[in-house]
Parts: C-alpha cells; structure tokens; sequence
C-alpha cells in the first residue's frame, strides 16, 4: 500500500512533492490551486517542468488533487452553481495538464433544497463538464461526508444514486474519508463490523469505483455526524480501526493519505505515517 499525505503548494505547486518526501511520503496529495480562493494563478510552463522534474527526482508521485471547499455543484443559487461548475472545470483541466490522475470533491451541500434536488444537480453539473471536457482523463471522485449540515455524500447509497446519474461512470471513483465514514455511523474498529462496512459499501457502490483512501482518525466520538480529524491512533477509531484497513488486501493498490493537523516540520505526518505502517502485518499473518 502507498502511504502519504496532503502537501501544501505554497510557493508553487512543485514544493509539494520536496514536502511530500521529507514527510517520508510514497505519494501525496495537493490543492492545484489556492483552496480559498475562486481565483487560480496560471500554472507557467517553468513550473509545471520543475513540478515534473520533482517527481523524477524524488520518486514521490501526486495520487489526487483536493478541489478549493468553496465549490459546491448542490448549490440552488444560480450564480454560486455557475461559478462553482466554472472552478471545478478548471480544476479538472489544471490535472490534465499536471498528469494527477485523480481531483476529488465534497460531494457538495443541497443548502435547504432537498437531498434529492441536490444530488441530482451535481449528477446534471457533472454531466455537464464531462460533455465539455472529452479529452480529459482525470478521474473525478466523491469524497464520502461526515452528515454535518446539508452536506451530501454521507451514505453509500447517496454515493451511487449521483454515479448512476452520471453518464460517463468510468470517469467517475470514490474517495473513502475514515473519519467521515465513522462520524455518519459506519462502524470500523472491530474486524466483524469493518467487514461488514466494507461489504457494503462493495454491495452498493463497489469496491471498484474506491481509488483513494483518506486516513483520519475522529476527534468525534461514532454517529457524531461531526468532521474532526484527529492523528492516527489519537482519536476514536484508534490503531485497531486502521489495522483493519491497511491489512486489507483488496485495498493494496489503493493509495492512502492523511489529512491531520501538522506544524512546518511535517513532524506529525511523519509520525502518523510511522504508526499506520508498523500496523502492517507480514505478508501470511492474519487478522485479528
């Protein structure tokens, strides 16, 4: 399994990848752009070269790309859908161009509208971008969600209900948050109910469409319906919880990469990926 990390682009995208490899990062995660911020500074020819030259150099690769949180395709606002559509689309052609094969989204927030009317505005939105954008090969993937507010994409069948409605499914995956998944009820510490989790979520999206794994521990006690991440082993699913995760095998290709709080040293991503590491079993032991 690839473990890493989400890496700040301050001072050009290409300090990511010498951030990703002092975190001790196999690969990473970036914004591609300022996260809080509708404006995106052009992406210059000198640093998309150093930003490849970077990964050569260093043997770290770029997994996925986290769209800005101001983006929400759910919205009923006209104007903020529009220009949600409009940042999301650069976005996606701002992965082409950098070769990150995977941008992934909060599904987006329904803001009083109704779940239904929600899910089916990002499916159109989606379908929209993909009509527009033939030739892209990024894959888009929907970020399971905490249940906090009007946020869409807490359950698995809120997942597949918007890739139903979306008419190029090969391009579309999942990202799978541990914490969020915890925080909207489902269970994962003990190897029974993780079991069982996992065969659901393979039952009602498929194990398939899962291309990234985000490594959060929660802050938040089960059901919280809280967003709160914690350090791994810190929080409540705690080490057995991820022990699940990175012992199972229909998940070795599946990179996995945290999202928890760190100072400029990176000394906390560096611990954190320690401990989900040594939580791998040898190839041939079993389970608990």
């Amino acid at each position: 399994m690839l473990f890493g990390a989400h890496e700040s682009i301050a001072g050009g995208v290409f300090n990511a990848i010498e951030r990703g490899k002092k975190a001790t990062c196999d690969t990473i995660q970036i914004f591609n752009k300022s996260n809080n911020q509708w404006r995106a500074k052009k992406l210059e020819a000198q640093e998309i070269d150093v930003f490849f030259k970077a990964i050569e150099e260093t043997a770290v690769t770029v997994a996925v790309s986290h769209t800005s949180y101001l983006i929400n395709i759910a919205s009923p606002e006209k104007a903020l859908n529009e220009k949600s559509y409009k940042s999301l689309k650069e976005e996606m052609e701002r992965c082409e161009i950098l070769k990150i094969p995977n941008l992934v989204m909060h599904p987006g927030s329904h803001v009083g509208s109704g779940e239904e009317v929600g899910m089916n505005k990002i499916a159109e939105n989606i379908n929209r971008m993909f009509d527009e954008m033939k030739n892209n090969s990024v894959t888009l993937l929907l970020e399971t969600t905490a249940g906090q507010g009007t946020n869409l994409g807490y359950s698995f069948e809120q997942l597949a209900y918007m890739i139903d409605r979306i008419e190029n499914g090969d391009k579309v995956g999942v990202c799978l948050d541990t914490c969020h998944i915890f925080a909207a009820g489902y269970a994962i510490v003990k190897p029974a109910e993780y079991e069982a989790t996992m065969k659901s979520f393979d039952d009602i999206v498929g194990l398939d469409r899962l291309r990234i794994i985000h490594a959060n521990d929660s802050l938040k006690e089960f059901g919280s319906k809280r967003d709160r991440h914690e350090h791994i082993g810190k929080g409540f699913i705690g080490k057995k919880g991820f022990a699940n995760f990175v012992n199972d095998k229909r998940l070795k290709d599946v990179p996995m990469i945290i999202e928890t709080p760190k100072g400029e040293d990176l000394a906390e991503d560096i611990e954190n990926l320690k401990v989900l590491r040594r939580l791998v079993k040898p190839t041939g032991a079993k389970r608990a």
